[in-house]
């Protein structure tokens, strides 16, 4: 089939790089977003998917617009028989939902209907899930309500963090993609409508909303901070300081009880107290400086006995 790719971020790689090496379909453009700030300068650079695609020669499509008249016009010239998406970044209106024949079909990582929305790899580590996965979908108007083609099940490993997790996930569901527009073209497989139960959503998570709450439970705390690790990046303030913290490990035998966000630095590490059990710190990255061990951060922190994580 004529495939026109549609897709932003890294995860995304892994599914272009599969159906640019495919020998049963073509990759004739390349959707993405427009080329944003990056770097200490901020210059405006390709995004991954667009990257990729300039280095095998494939025709980049930018639209600031993607749902205007123009664009709609512009992929239909090229007469793509499917688009295929992952993590593309934008809403998709009628008009361009109706251009390809063969539709939308948009992987996506949870096994549908839990977790709709833009971080479900994030809610998935953050609600305690022992099993996830990729699911492959026709999109339709509704937030990733449409039907479904396939799935595959990954599980959430207890020290995963979103990054590990997601990296994992594009990779499976880059052969889960790829299997699906197979059957697709060869009109073998069907779409199948999600169930009505179990639909939970999956909101984008901010730089505030990824703020430690020292309050809650420490299992809760460290599933938060894997949550959104690397990015947003969980973060506390110090002192007068707001600094990133990597994932931490529950202390559920330490003698010790500790207020929510008190800190105490022994011999053997930097804890902090929570709702329930203290956390070890691992890793720390204060203002303006690269991510260290938290131990190393406590020798020259100078902390008064008054600061609190918070």
């Amino acid at each position: 089939m004529r495939i026109v790719f549609a897709g932003t971020p890294e995860p995304a790689l892994p599914s272009l790089r599969r159906l640019l090496d495919s020998s049963r379909h073509e990759v004739i453009a390349v959707l993405t977003r427009p080329d944003a700030a990056a770097g200490r300068r901020g210059r405006p650079a390709p995004s991954p998917v667009a990257q990729l695609a300039l280095d095998n020669g494939v025709p980049v499509l930018r639209p600031s617009r993607p749902n205007s008249a123009e664009f709609v016009a512009e992929l239909a010239e090229l007469a793509p028989d499917c688009c295929a998406v992952v993590a593309y970044g934008a809403l998709l209106g009628d008009g361009l939902l109706a251009v390809p024949a063969h539709g939308w079909v948009n992987l996506h990582f949870s096994l549908l209907p839990a977790w709709r929305g833009a971080a479900p790899v994030q809610a998935a580590i953050a609600a305690g899930d022992s099993v996830t996965g990729a699911t492959t979908f026709l999109i339709e108007r509704s937030l990733d309500s449409g039907p479904v083609y396939g799935v595959v099940t990954e599980t959430i490993r207890p020290a995963d963090t979103a990054g590990d997790l997601l990296g994992r996930l594009s990779v499976s569901g880059a052969a889960l993609l790829e299997s699906t527009l197979d059957g697709i073209a060869d009109g073998i497989l069907t779409a199948v409508p999600q169930p009505a139960d179990g639909v939970t959503v999956a909101p984008k998570i901010t730089v505030d909303e990824a703020r430690i709450r020292w309050d809650l439970p420490a299992h809760v705390v460290e599933r938060r901070i894997r949550a959104v690790t690397p990015a947003p990046g969980a973060w506390t303030v110090i002192g007068d300081l707001r600094c990133k913290l990597g994932p931490v490990t529950v202390d559920a035998e330490s003698p010790e009880a500790l207020e929510p966000g008190e800190i105490r630095i022994t011999r053997d590490g930097v804890r902090v107290g929570t709702g329930s059990h203290p956390v070890l710190l691992d890793r720390i990255q204060p203002p303006g400086k690269k991510p260290m061990v938290a131990a190393d951060w406590a020798r020259g922190a100078r902390l008064a006995e008054s600061d609190l994580a918070r």
